[in-house]
């Protein structure tokens, strides 16, 4: 297990309610910031695993132990090639029709050759076989079982594709399937009778995507929504007041980090991206924007992921002049108003946000003004979150900021290789990569032998910390608020599930 077992809350029976709440509501509503706007796991599968409408091969609890999913196990070939996962028997999908190796392997085909974190395994097919699905692999690659407990790889019916092999339905195995669909903004559930674990006690269940931090903290308070997701600090902190509330933070191996496009001419050198951190003032933003003062992040990784979070590595600074120097050494000459000037061109950068997450744009403020003291004229963006990977596609993204959690696969392996593996990703590296880091993570996803692995794990997170092909800001806090009376409230740390089939209502 890689996630410290704090950072595993259960709210067991502590809330308490009237006596006819349990004959009066059999509904759980949630309120998050995220719009699902696609019937596509490679868009949208982050909800749809989160609802437990779709599920994975693999499974993993709230600490990142793998446990079975739709297979029941799973075993690798002695050369490390041909990997084997037994499937469920006696699963159905929501409309009924069989769960098996064919609809399987059609599913984690489509998976493979999509975006995601099975594209970057080494694999050379997917197959069915009686009662499994077979993974051969170009060459061996032990970190696959994490990765098929990623969103990306829910198993859809195959029945959720149109003729033309497109998503246009919601049909999974899991423990909810959907009533209505709105896209993108709410998803009504009800409860999977048929279900092959355990029949959830709640009948009914519905999501709705509401953007502003402040919408959603009005639906804590008036009892709208049950579960409410990504508060903003002062939202926290009013309902934390609350008596129908209960408020937790939950400390999560998210960070709020800078991506930086290191192709940029500006950015090219490694000094220029160590000027950008110098210039940050994390213990400050963590203050006063998150309110968690411990959460400013001393280097990319934090202490949650446990072997892949190194206490030898110095902290982060806020240097200020040490920042300024180093763009003097870099040809930068301060202009008239104090904005840096070289070869005729002015440091004016965009950094582009969205308000999905409601410290982001306070965060992307405070950058605007603690680097426009070493020189650096930063326009904001607040847009929607698509607007960074399309950026990156296109080149023309100069700096992003957003919140990454390096536990999407229950092995952070899955995560670091997308982000910092040959040509970067979307939410990781742009325009930067690096041999050494290459090398070392070819080797860490090829064992699971931790002994083995530790070196090159520290080694990607020194280089990483010395490189910054992005920059860490704040660790980040899952803050959330829950109505009084709702029991058995799991907050997962790996964000892969809301936990609806395992809460209910007290009597």
């Amino acid at each position: 297990m890689f996630l410290r077992s704090c950072a595993v809350v259960l709210i067991a029976a502590i809330f308490y309610s009237q006596p006819t709440l349990a004959e009066t509501k059999s509904n759980v509503t949630i309120a998050a910031p995220w719009e699902v706007a696609s019937y596509d796991p490679a868009v949208s599968g982050y909800a749809i695993q989160k609802l437990e409408i779709m599920e994975n091969l693999v499974d993993a609890d709230e600490a990142g132990t793998l446990r079975p999913g739709l297979a029941t196990s799973w075993s690798v070939s002695k050369d490390g090639l041909t990997w084997t996962f037994k499937l469920r028997e006696g699963v159905t999908f929501h409309d009924g029709t069989p769960f098996d190796a064919a609809s399987a392997t059609s599913a984690l085909e489509r998976a493979w050759k999509q975006p995601g974190v099975l594209s970057k395994a080494p694999v050379k097919a997917v197959s069915a076989v009686e009662g499994s699905v077979m993974f051969t692999l170009v060459k061996p690659f032990a970190a696959l079982p994490a990765l098929l407990a990623h969103s990306t790889t829910i198993i859809p019916a195959p029945t959720a594709f149109d003729d033309d092999g497109k998503p246009s339905a919601l049909i999974g195995t899991g423990a909810f399937k959907v009533k209505k669909f709105t896209p993108p903004q709410s998803i009504d559930l009800e409860r999977n009778d048929a279900y092959w674990g355990k029949v959830p006690t709640i009948e009914t269940a519905s999501y709705l995507a509401s953007g502003r931090a402040e919408t959603r903290a009005l639906l804590a308070e008036s009892g709208d929504a049950d579960m409410v997701f990504t508060l903003d600090p002062s939202g926290y902190s009013r309902l934390a007041e609350v008596e129908s509330v209960k408020t937790i933070a939950v400390p999560i191996p998210r960070v709020v980090t800078l991506k930086i496009n290191a192709s940029h001419p500006f950015f090219a050198n490694a000094k220029a991206r160590q000027a950008l951190s110098l210039a940050i003032n994390r213990s400050g933003i963590a203050s006063a924007i998150t309110r968690f003062p411990e959460a400013a992040a001393g280097q990319l990784f934090p202490p949650a992921l446990n072997i892949w979070h190194d206490p030898s590595l110095p902290r982060l600074e806020y240097d200020v002049d040490k920042g300024k120097s180093l763009l003097t050494e870099l040809g930068w000459v301060a202009g008239e108003d104090g904005i840096l000037i070289k070869d005729g061109k002015r440091f004016s950068i965009l950094l582009r946000t969205f308000p999905d997450r409601p410290e982001l744009p306070l965060v992307a403020a405070a950058l605007q003004d603690q680097w426009r003291e070493i020189g650096i004229e930063l326009e904001v963006s607040v847009a929607s979150y698509s607007e960074i990977p399309a950026g990156h596609q296109d080149g023309t993204l100069h700096v992003a900021l957003f919140a990454r959690n390096y536990a999407l696969t229950p092995d952070p392996i899955g995560t670091v290789l997308q982000d910092f593996g040959p040509g970067g990703g979307d939410w990781g590296a742009m325009g930067w990569q690096n041999a050494e880091v290459a090398k070392a993570l070819d080797i860490i996803s090829s064992t699971g032998d931790q002994e083995k692995r530790a070196p090159y794990i520290a080694n990607v997170a020194r280089i990483l910390h010395e490189e910054l092909p992005v920059i860490p800001i704040v660790w980040y806090q899952h803050t959330v608020a829950i109505a009084s009376g709702l029991q058995g409230v799991i907050v997962d740390p790996l964000q892969r599930s809301y936990g609806l089939s395992k809460v209910s209502w007290s009597k």
